[in-house]
């Protein structure tokens, strides 16, 4: 959540910058106002209290005609003060109710808008592949090959799921070894997180509240199947206090991942393209706060070389601020070339949360005058798997029917031709 104290203290500076988000200034003025009280509140209640302990002093010194006057005044400070904790509580809780509602601050060069058309596309990389053939999509060209099978998966499952067999298995499993393979060489610690997490972990990283609709929840266990690893990843130190010299901590983690799809019928219903089940590399970074902008730029370019590895072509857009995660401070998305849509479509992301998750996990670093203040975090896909095989099989098609495999990948599927 944001920093109450910025708000405090620079309060048309956050509301300019919240109102690019559609935060209206009445909202932000309501949490002014309940944060006066709390403090407030506070402030009232540390009196009573000094004045009882100096009470408790004076009554052992007093003489008998003043003691009842003395524990008097300490029956009413006692009355006062039971009334205050609740009240202070209540105050407490509906202040974080509403902050828990307020999204990140936007970076001042995240774009504009609220949709995919208001995106700035910022770089592209790779060659766009052209065909001297019928370009078939990753549904007619695994079909073909016995390589995904989504009737009998509807038959087992419902809508949005798919079989993978035969040499799409090893393509796949190949692509995470290649993604792993490649991070722990850029200093990223492999982590196979779990993929059920309690409810703490998926406010702490703002998927909650506002995205239940999403989320698979078992609810005899009060357990939620994530959408993604970087749930767990940022959770693998809330609650903690790091050392700044240990920073930055970089984690790779592998999961399957789950998402219920809510909202979106009829939309990427054909092939693999958005379905409830897959597996995800995932990229998640803890980092000072003045580090965290270079980390950004870090992540993205390790996704844009992960690609060209693959011999993808595609383009990094800069996301306009109101469709940004409630979380992220700015995000990149890259959108790869699917020859068999005919279309840019979006593969992986990087976001900087800068400490807006940090704050509501409660993960610090100890700084140098022994105080503490929240980490900056990061995430990134480093390969969507579903999805970059969808890429491969489509970008990589042979006039035969048969699929050429990345020279990365040979070493891992060990045949360099998909047929």
């Amino acid at each position: 959540m944001i920093d109450i104290r910025r708000l405090r203290e620079e309060p048309d500076t956050v509301t300019a910058a919240l109102a690019r988000r559609g935060v209206h200034a009445g909202e932000l003025k309501h949490l002014l106002e309940l944060d006066e009280e709390r403090r407030s509140l506070i402030t009232e209640g540390d009196e009573l209290r000094a004045r009882q302990r100096q009470i408790g002093k004076e009554i052992g010194g007093a003489s008998a005609d003043e003691r009842p006057a003395l524990i008097a005044e300490t029956r009413l400070l006692s009355t006062r003060l039971g009334e205050l904790e609740p009240a202070q509580a209540e105050v407490e809780r509906r202040l974080q109710e509403l902050l828990a509602e307020v999204p990140n601050l936007p970076h001042p060069r995240a774009p504009d808008g609220e949709t995919d058309a208001d995106a700035v596309e910022v770089g592209r990389f790779g060659e766009r592949p052209e065909f001297d053939f019928p370009v078939r999509d990753h549904v007619e060209i695994g079909e073909a090959l016995r390589l995904i099978d989504i009737p009998r998966a509807v038959r087992l499952s419902g809508s949005r799921f798919a079989y993978l067999r035969g040499q799409a298995v090893l393509l796949q499993l190949a692509l995470v070894r290649y993604a792993l393979d490649r991070l722990i060489g850029e200093g990223f610690e492999p982590v196979i997180p779990p993929v059920l997490v309690r409810r703490e972990a998926l406010f702490g990283t703002a998927f909650l509240p506002g995205g239940e609709d999403q989320l698979y929840r078992i609810p005899e266990d009060d357990l939620y199947l994530t959408g993604t690893s970087e749930v767990a990843l940022a959770g693998l130190h809330m609650d903690e206090i790091l050392h700044a010299g240990e920073l930055p901590l970089r984690y790779a983690g592998f999961s399957t991942c789950f998402r219920r799809e809510a909202g979106t019928y009829g939309k990427d219903t054909r092939g693999m393209f958005r379905v409830h089940q897959f597996d995800k590399v995932e990229m998640f970074s803890f980092v000072l706060p003045e580090d965290s902008w270079e980390e950004h730029e870090r992540l993205r370019d390790l996704q844009v070389g992960l690609m060209l590895g693959l011999g993808l072509h595609g383009r990094v857009v800069d996301i306009p601020v109101g469709d940004l995660g409630a979380s992220a401070a700015r995000k990149y998305d890259l959108e790869v070339w699917l020859p068999g849509q005919s279309a840019y479509r979006e593969l992986t992301s990087a976001s900087n949360c800068t400490d807006y998750q940090a704050r509501r996990l409660k993960c610090r670093y100890r700084t140098e005058d022994g105080g503490t203040e929240p980490v900056h975090t990061l995430n990134g896909t480093a390969c969507a798997v579903g999805r970059t095989l969808i890429a491969l099989l489509e970008t990589h098609q042979r006039a035969d029917g048969t699929v050429a495999v990345p020279d990365a990948l040979i070493p891992y599927v060990g045949a360099e031709i998909i047929g």
